[in-house]
């Protein structure tokens, strides 16, 4: 019992000499420039990855914050009674701003003519995100409106303007009073783009409503409440309302609110993912090859200190004290350099996107910290395994170690952290499994081209006797076989990544652009008669509008499935119920729409009774080939069977529906036509001449949300390029480092040759020809490799085709040769100049 104590001394003064030791030696090391590439490696790293977490989570907060003025709010509450005060008062109390809506249809006349209009109600303070805009004459430029319409007046659609004869100024029967007409609306936030049926709009103030006299019992009146605030306290909010909302009551965020807007965030922020994801992988390849010329360079100490009496576990804690040391100081500096880097270009991000970025958070740089610990531990923990099983007899016999085998736990605790890298910057599973097995699927066939490579140039040594520096280079890449192939597939790895964010920079910004066009539809024009369909076309041609493409639509409700009856509450998904209780959009047709693509079944059969579903429609309301919807159409019931899915491009702004049916079964029905087409700048009076000409149509302009989301595009695109530089910088890194792998056993080469009677410009001429060698192929496979993931990223994580061109292959081959050359020029100076005696007494 005595000696417990005793051991316990002897094991404390035993932890404490450890500490003491691996303070020295990192101190020693630091001195003697052995932790300067490793030190270097984690300092890039984690500021590229500070760098990109800053701004990426800045500019994503932006993005979020911008696509919230499509909403008019952070939260909306839509009723069909009115809202309790106790919502607004729980709003009120969590200091939340609130504002309430009420929308209705109801006649507005003016002199002879009455128009059937969109009432909407609003109170001061509305929208609490975004603005309305409003012109002075229809279709006259707009700005952002200053509050809301004073009280005894009313802002309109420019297009009931022209369906009653009236200009601003002039008086507006609604209901029981009358309002003077003082500004005509361009946009409104929260219109969203249901659009369909939907009269011209008449905005007024919620003072006003009562005189009106048109709330009575059992008028049909949607209420809105928005809320907006932190975003802390609207999700409080939200959580509370969802447990007290009651029947008739939904909530409307920009997921559900908003979809157009919510896929295009969505893209947005994998594009970023990306770009941090990529700049993690460079990073640690940076950091792999510094570990491991820092265990290179010190099995020869370890040798020593085991033959002095040091076991493995004084070792192991030595070493890992040491590199956890060097881990927390290398990370907090490089978070330090992030955030300054950072500040810079959120600078120039600020003057290109012309908004106020949020405040930095303190997430970024707890994920830089742990960054780098996470690095360490991915990819120099295998090298501190390694240098744990250096055996004593190492002193006398250089290749008594055989380490490789024994090194497999920390391989695999290294994967297991690369992984979880991997995971926390994609954001994305999808996205993280693309990229992830990309680069671990092109490092396997990097490293088997490598290695198939250095065995025919081992073939060509034989026909290289007469050029001296071409048998010196060869004979060093197929000597040097295991380096090569490391070298190789790591500047290729690095060109790839360099390459694919690149490419990103372009060719996906664009493809993504091309989803968007300049050209594309931002009008829509419904309420086209049957009679009148040829007219309008031949109408809009006259105006050099080209010739629109008009399509039936008719409304349907959804009333049973497969013979059983259907209602909201046969299910239990919010967005199932909405769509179950309210008409559908049907259309018909014999030729499939070309902005669809049909995903299972086949297209419809002329002269069936047969339906085609757009697919997030037939997964929400769990509808499969072959099954049967029953519609009442104005009171008639029309049946079809499902034969086909379709996946529906709504970023084309084209025309399309949920459903589609054959003429046979709804050619007969009552319905109405719809076009969208596309109207150049200075084409705007063409549309007032039109509604004169065709008083039932109704006129819709997308301009504004068009603007919107291409301004999306624009800030993601700017944000890409400026953390391009990150990425290169990390690129030079590991280029660096790749190099500098091999400067040890270079010189050693060098010595040796030029003792054997080899020139220094022999030398200098075959190291420059081995680098151009490792560079091109590394950058063949590069450019291989990219253009490879970056097809794949196109069509399964960011959904749009790309067109692969020559570029990144002319510019990787390039790249790869002049970085190699350029590279080891300053990576291997001096390497040459060592006189070989010296060389040979330090080996």
């Amino acid at each position: 019992m005595m000696d417990f104590p005793d051991a316990s001394r002897a094991r404390r003064a035993g932890f404490w000499s450890t500490l003491r030791l691996g303070a020295r030696m990192m101190m020693r090391d630091a001195r003697a420039g052995e932790l300067r590439l490793l030190v270097l490696a984690l300092v890039v790293a984690v500021a590229a990855v500070t760098s990109v977490g800053f701004l990426a989570d800045r500019v994503g907060r932006a993005l979020e914050r911008d696509a919230g003025q499509m909403l008019g709010a952070d939260l909306v509450l839509d009723a069909d009674e009115p809202v309790p005060d106790a919502f607004l008062q729980q709003a009120r109390q969590r200091g939340l701003e609130v504002s309430r809506t009420w929308q209705f249809p109801s006649m507005v006349s003016a002199g002879d003519g009455a128009q059937l209009a969109a009432l909407k109600a609003v109170e001061p303070g509305y929208p609490l995100r975004g603005a309305l805009r409003v012109a002075e004459g229809p279709f006259a430029p707009d700005a952002p409106a200053r509050g809301i319409p004073s009280e005894g007046a009313v802002w309109v659609d420019g297009q009931l303007l022209s369906l009653l004869s009236l200009k601003i100024g002039d008086l507006l029967n609604v209901g029981d009073t009358r309002l003077r007409i003082e500004r005509v609306v361009s946009y409104e936030p929260d219109r969203g783009m249901q659009f369909v049926n939907v009269a011209p709009r008449v905005l007024l103030r919620a003072s006003d409503l009562p005189a009106t006299g048109l709330i009575a019992p059992g008028s049909r009146i949607g209420y809105a409440l928005l809320v907006a605030g932190p975003p802390e306290a609207v999700s409080g909010y939200a959580g509370w309302l969802g447990q007290n909302l009651k029947r008739g009551q939904k909530l409307a965020t920009l997921e559900s609110g908003r979809p157009e807007v919510r896929r295009t965030l969505d893209r947005a922020q994998r594009f970023l993912s990306l770009v941090a994801l990529l700049a993690v992988l460079i990073s640690a390849v940076a950091v792999a090859l510094a570990a491991g010329r820092y265990m290179a360079r010190h099995r020869d100490g370890i040798a020593v200190m085991r033959c002095l009496g040091a076991v493995q576990s004084q070792v192991s804690r030595m070493l890992t004290l040491e590199f956890a040391l060097v881990g927390l100081f290398s990370s907090a500096l490089g978070c330090l350099l992030g955030f300054a880097v950072h500040q810079g270009l959120v600078a120039v991000l600020a003057s290109l996107i012309d908004t106020t970025l949020p405040a930095p958070s303190v997430v970024p740089a707890a994920q830089g910290l742990l960054t780098g610990l996470l690095l360490l531990l991915g990819f120099a923990l295998p090298s501190l395994a390694q240098l744990r099983h250096v055996p004593p007899a190492r002193v006398l016999r250089r290749d008594a170690d055989t380490l490789g085998a024994r090194s497999a736990a920390g391989y695999g605790l290294g994967a297991a952290g690369f992984a979880l890298l991997i995971w926390w910057f994609a954001g994305d599973a999808r996205l993280g499994a693309v990229v992830a097995g990309g680069f671990l699927g092109a490092f396997l066939v990097f490293a088997l081209v490598a290695w198939l490579c250095i065995l025919g140039l081992s073939r060509l040594r034989r026909v290289a006797n007469g050029l001296p520096s071409l048998r010196f280079a060869l004979a060093g890449v197929v000597r040097r076989r295991v380096a090569t192939i490391t070298q190789v597939c790591a500047l290729a790895i690095g060109l790839m990544a360099l390459l694919l964010l690149a490419m990103t920079r372009t060719d996906l910004i664009q493809g993504w652009q091309r989803t968007l066009p300049p050209d594309a539809p931002n009008r829509f024009l419904i309420n086209v008669q049957p009679e009148q369909r040829q007219a309008v076309s031949d109408a809009l041609a006259r105006e050099g509008l080209g010739r629109v493409s008009l399509a039936p639509m008719v409304r349907g409700r959804l009333i049973a499935l497969n013979g059983k009856p259907v209602g909201p509450d046969d299910y239990e998904e919010p967005r199932a119920k909405r769509l179950v209780d309210r008409e559908f959009n049907l259309s018909y047709g014999d030729e499939l729409p070309s902005s669809n693509r049909i995903e299972q079944g086949r297209w419809l059969a002329p002269g069936a009774d047969e339906v085609s579903l757009e697919s997030g429609l037939a997964k929400t309301l769990g509808i499969k080939l072959g099954d049967k919807m029953l519609f009442d159409v104005a009171g008639q019931q029309v049946e079809a069977a499902v034969t086909s899915i379709r996946r529906v491009d709504w970023d084309t702004m084209r025309v399309n529906f949920f459903a589609i049916l054959t003429p046979a079964a709804l050619a007969d029905m009552p319905q109405s036509w719809i076009t969208s087409f596309y109207l150049p700048p200075g084409k705007e009076p063409v549309l007032p001449a039109l509604v004169r000409e065709f008083p039932n149509l109704t006129v819709f302009d997308v301009g504004a949300i068009l603007r919107q989301l291409q301004s999306v595009l624009n800030e993601v695109g700017r944000a890409v390029q400026l953390l391009f530089l990150f990425t290169l910088a990390a690129g030079v890194l590991v280029l660096a480092a790749a190099l500098t792998a091999t400067r040890d056993e270079r010189m050693r080469e060098a010595a040796v040759l030029r003792a054997l009677g080899a020139t220094r410009r022999q030398l200098a001429r075959s190291q420059r020809i081995e680098l151009w060698a490792v560079g091109g192929l590394a950058g063949l496979l590069a450019a291989a490799g990219a253009s490879a993931i970056a097809w794949v990223l196109s069509t399964l994580v960011f959904d749009f085709a790309i067109t692969l061109s020559l570029w990144p292959w002319l510019a990787g081959i390039g790249a790869g040769m002049l970085g190699a050359w350029g590279g080891g020029a300053l990576a291997l100076r001096g390497v040459l100049r060592t006189p070989p005696l010296v060389t040979l007494r330090e080996t």
